[in-house]
């Protein structure tokens, strides 16, 4: 069997391989979204094929909708030539459920895949036909939150910005220049409303998105290549609208071991490829089942009825107190919990992590017992229900494959949202944190895998993160296993509220956290048994 269109008209071997195949005119609907295109989505990665293609998928079969998305590649063009093309735009989709089961469906909805790049005449001029049709209704994006960067940490334009700003629209390179161009284009055709999503894993990513599409058009006007009507258009949400959003659906990498079985089965060529840009996509998407979505409801130019394929569809507000749940409370600080811990107990997966009887127990009551009495209530997800899908079903799933060693990284960009929220909560409510004993835990726990050994006292590499050197310098003359060099060395990192929000003694907790980090320092076997005595 071949995944492309011709491959699935062999609809009876896709059924005995426990496949679903589209049952919608598939042809019929590829034409009209070329026609009369109303969704454009820049990523064409795992997360969009594997969750958000999958949503038109469903409207599409439920004769809900009768197009589809048109898919943009902005940055690594191998996959629209190695995994689009050859395969029909089509993908195959394989859910992971924690009992080891799976359910295989073919995603058809992608009617079209274009790289977004302004060198190639005939692919940019596809782009430019899209954005200036008045049926167009939605632009939406997963890019990661680096994609819409434009300083470094000097506070200047990097250099692919700073050529683009000098170059003008006519050749755009990166994604927010490429977006601020054919936004000028659609302008320039009638100035027709749109709204430009962003579908990003990262906090007013709406907010990030527009931010820089107007830095983008503002330079172009001070050098003459767009005018002040093109900027009022951008910042007119009755024309041009950028609704924040929360995603959250895990894609990991595509398993080799699932392609052989695939192609066991009788799906032909399935093996994962590494782009030249380095990134590991397959013909098939591997996710979890969980998924959930949630943006605000500010659509000018109307949309798909994304609210019947399970989207939450709501206001900025909601969207925000959704993310914070998520962010602050229900599954973030746990993730780190486990990453730092992982890493310093030898574990290479999160699922193993949660056979440890100390480490279940230590999200349990992070989450459960000391999130729960101020986590924010969205109203439109309930963060008891979500909060035990993550611990009892998500992060115990064996066949997501996912390292505390990645999560680990940047984990000083992270605690500040993901503990010292709720810290703040707690002194707001109680006059202090002193009530809160397992997210001190965490902290110490993060404090003493900046030591890089683990608790057997071998050295470990820490993951990436820009505070290393800083953080390493203050916990200068520190040893594991040496609890008589420990001489205060952790007062600049508590204290801090550059990295916590907090100065944890002011908090409440900074001296119980440096103890626990004592005890942890204590010798081989030290951090294994400062868990048991908090966790019994």
């Amino acid at each position: 069997m071949n995944l492309t269109d011709t491959g699935l008209q062999e609809r009876q071997a896709w059924e005995k391989a426990g496949i679903e195949i589209p049952s919608y005119d598939r042809a019929a609907m590829v034409k009209k979204t070329k026609e009369a295109p109303g969704w454009v989505h820049f990523g064409a990665g795992n997360i969009f094929r594997g969750f958000i293609a999958g949503l038109q998928d469903m409207l599409l079969e439920e004769g809900l909708a009768d197009t589809g998305i048109i898919a943009a590649e902005t940055f690594d063009f191998d996959i629209m030539d190695k995994i689009y093309e050859p395969f029909d735009d089509l993908a195959l989709l394989i859910t992971l459920k924690a009992d080891g089961s799976t359910e295989k469906k073919v995603i058809a909805s992608i009617a079209e895949g274009v790289k977004a790049d302004s060198a190639d005449a005939q692919e940019w001029e596809r782009l430019r036909t899209i954005f200036i049709s008045p049926s167009l209704q939605m632009v939406s994006f997963t890019i990661t939150e680096k994609g819409y960067a434009l300083k470094g940490a000097d506070g200047a334009y990097f250099p692919f910005v700073q050529s683009d700003i000098d170059n003008g629209p006519e050749h755009p390179a990166g994604a927010m220049a490429v977006v601020c161009s054919l936004l000028l284009e659609r302008y320039r055709q009638g100035a027709a409303p749109l709204a430009v999503v962003s579908m990003d894993n990262c906090s007013h990513n709406g907010e990030k998105l527009q931010n820089s599409i107007l830095t983008m058009a503002e330079e172009w006007k001070k050098k003459g290549f767009a005018d002040d009507g093109f900027l009022e258009y951008l910042k007119n949400e009755e024309k041009i609208a950028f609704p924040w959003s929360m995603i959250d659906k895990i894609t990991p990498r595509p398993s080799v071991s699932l392609a052989e079985q695939l192609e066991a089965d009788g799906v032909a060529a399935m093996q994962p490829v590494i782009t030249s840009k380095r990134t590991y996509i397959a013909p098939f998407v591997n996710a979890e089942g969980p998924q959930y979505l949630v943006i605000e409801d500010k659509f000018p130019a109307g949309r798909p009825a994304l609210e019947k394929a399970g989207v939450y569809m709501t206001d900025r507000d909601t969207v925000n107190r959704v993310e914070r749940m998520k962010v602050t409370t229900c599954l973030n600080p746990l993730h780190t919990a486990l990453a730092v811990y992982g890493c310093i107990l030898g574990y290479t997966s999160i699922a193993e992590e949660m056979k440890d009887p100390e480490l279940k127990a230590l999200v349990e009551k992070i989450g459960l017992t000391e999130g729960m009495p101020v986590v924010t209530d969205p109203k439109i997800l309930s963060p008891e229900a979500f909060v035990n899908e993550v611990i009892y079903d998500r992060l115990p799933n064996p066949f997501i494959p996912d390292a505390p060693q990645r999560i680990a990284s940047d984990t000083s960009q992270k605690v500040g949202i993901r503990y010292g929220e709720t810290i703040k909560s707690y002194v707001e409510r109680y006059g202090d944190a002193k009530k809160l004993t397992f997210i001190p835990l965490a902290i110490a726990g993060w404090c003493r895998y900046l030591l890089a050994v683990d608790d057997e006292l071998n050295p470990f590499e820490l993951s990436a993160d820009p505070m290393v050197p800083e953080l390493k310098g203050w916990l200068h003359g520190v040893e594991a296993g040496k609890p008589e060099t420990y001489a205060g060395q952790l007062k600049p990192i508590l204290s801090n509220e550059n990295i916590f929000g907090v100065n944890l003694y002011d908090a409440g907790i900074g001296s119980l956290t440096e103890a626990m980090f004592l005890e942890e320092i204590a010798g081989a076997g030290a951090v294994r048994e400062t868990l048991r005595k908090y966790l019994n």
